[in-house]
């Protein structure tokens, strides 16, 4: 059977579990095991899927067309892993599947309850089976939140039935530095492993989030006052580049600490692909500049995969790339003055349209490499159709419904297949040959994964060929414009879907590299 590791919590949220779950199943990986990672969220939501960028950050998209948690993010990049609607579960979805089998009389009249019925449904979505040596789940919240105390109680009764040698519980805390005394404070650290000892739980290793390395008498005290030995308090120190994690944790060998815990034999850890990234960081290498055109700006994890996707793509190129946000609610083209490339992401709502729409124009007249995601891609053909094709009205039916709908809602689509409203998930899409997209993709069958209501009506196809803009890539039925491109442009390209959701650090996106390698020639 699988072996499970916990990361959970305490003193503040925010202490970066899910980089944490990533870089422990990183060294695994290292050594050779398989490892599949599972995130849960005590919040009430069903999903993140109608949760604003503004306070929850990305909504992060599966291959099966699940809005999850952005942690699945880290999870799918550091350990390339492909995970599913099960591998992301909130508080919400776990009562509601309680209350809908209750509705069915499942429980056969009986009293619904907190336990066994709630933490029972908890438990299965932990022990779903996976044909990996490790799962690491991911507890959300703070340790000491009401609504998280069900999912600490699932665990504690998992780890009973699996065996407590199958479990390893980490937790993580905060030791803040107080300036004026020149003191690293332990105490909250150790209340909130008390708090976890109420909930019958003994962290198995503490990763510390603190300014600097612990010194082995802070370990000590921590190690003596949380009843676990001083070599299983781990310094979390602050990096600069979350690719660090692993390396930081290898030094720290915290593989060691999990090997003895499960009973490992101990093995070097082939590290090469996070010493590469290192490398990059260091390097003394050309830096490109490319103006992001959004507006969810005010949350830094709001477009978290993006900016990875570019970090990514910058590692391929072995070029930096630096990231200038250009708000598109206030946007002027001197914004774009000195960027080597224009980005324009994904977005719901009318803010900011008209300022994306005079970005994707500046790129276009200025010969400046353009990258358009999902709604980058509309807002591409809107100002095509507006300023080649000469239609003044060209809009989406999202923002005008008076318009000359270039971008509507397709009627025929199938409600089941769009998530209720939204096309969600992997879809196919066929390259035409010949096409820059072809050359970026290097076949002709690709599958991306798509998050958006409204598409560009491909009944424009032909006109928008005949002025200068192709659609190069289209559903296998014909219907729906997956990418359009502009031959003449040094590198002008936009697709319907997210592309920077299957981008790797290890490899980067087709799409991602292409843009950079553009926008380091421009």
């Amino acid at each position: 059977m699988a072996k499970y590791i916990f990361i959970t919590g305490g003193v503040v949220s925010s202490l970066g579990k899910g980089v944490a779950a990533a870089g422990c199943g990183a060294l695994l990986q290292s050594r050779g095991y398989t490892v599949h990672a599972r995130k849960f969220d005590p919040y009430l939501n069903i999903d993140p899927g109608t949760m604003s960028p503004f306070q929850h950050g990305e909504v992060y998209v599966t291959n099966d067309g699940y809005e999850t948690d952005l942690d699945l993010g880290y999870y799918e990049r550091f350990l390339g892993a492909k995970l599913t609607r099960n591998d992301s579960v909130s508080g919400g979805r776990i009562y509601w599947d309680v209350l809908n089998a209750e509705r069915r009389g499942d429980y056969l009249g009986g009293t619904v309850q907190m336990i066994p019925h709630v933490s029972n449904r908890i438990k299965e979505y932990i022990g779903a089976p996976i044909d990996t040596d490790f799962v690491v789940c991911e507890i959300g919240g703070t340790v000491g939140d009401i609504e998280g105390k069900i999912f600490l109680e699932s665990i504690r009764q998992f780890a009973n039935q699996v065996g407590r040698r199958n479990v390893m519980f980490v937790h993580l805390t905060l030791a803040p530095y107080l300036e004026k005394s020149g003191e690293l404070k332990t105490k909250p650290t150790q209340m909130s492993v008390r708090q976890l000892l109420e909930n019958g739980i003994q962290a198995d290793m503490l990763i510390v989030r603190t300014p600097r390395m612990l010194t082995a008498d802070e370990r000590g005290k921590i190690g003596m006052f949380c009843n676990l030995p001083a070599k299983n308090v781990i310094s979390g120190i602050d990096v600069d580049n979350i690719y660090k994690i692993p390396l930081a944790y290898e030094a720290q060998h915290v593989f060691d600490i999990i090997a003895e815990h499960f009973g490992l034999p101990n093995a070097s850890g082939n590290m090469e692909r996070f010493q590469k990234i290192e490398n990059y960081l260091g390097a003394d290498i050309p830096t490109v500049n490319i103006g992001v055109v959004g507006k969810y700006f005010d949350v830094p994890d709001a477009y978290k995969s993006l900016n990875e996707a570019l970090f990514h793509a910058g590692i391929q190129n072995n070029v930096h790339v630096k990231i200038h946000k250009i708000n598109a609610e206030d946007f002027t083209p001197d914004a774009c003055n000195g960027m080597h490339g224009i980005l324009v992401p994904g977005g719901f709502g009318t803010r900011g349209v008209e300022g994306k729409i005079a970005a994707a124009r500046f790129a276009r007249e200025n010969n400046v490499p353009y990258m358009g995601i999902c709604l980058g891609m509309q807002v591409a053909v809107i100002e095509f159709a507006r300023n080649v094709l000469g239609i003044e009205n060209a809009n989406s039916t999202e923002f005008d419904k008076n318009c000359t709908p270039i971008v509507d809602i397709m009627p025929d689509h199938d409600a089941a297949d769009m998530g209720g409203t939204l096309r969600l998930g992997a879809y196919p899409c066929e390259i035409k040959p010949g096409t820059r997209a072809e050359q970026i993709w290097g076949t002709n069958k690709i599958s991306e994964r798509h998050r958006h209501r409204y598409e560009v009506d491909v009944k424009w196809a032909d006109k928008f060929a005949q002025a200068g803009m192709v659609v190069s890539g289209i559903s296998p039925d014909g219907r729906l414009p997956e990418i359009v491109e502009i031959p003449s442009h040094p590198f002008f390209v936009a697709g319907q879907f997210h592309p920077e959701f299957q981008s790797s650090p290890y490899s980067g996106h087709p799409m991602f590299n292409a843009f950079i390698a553009a926008a380091a020639k421009h």
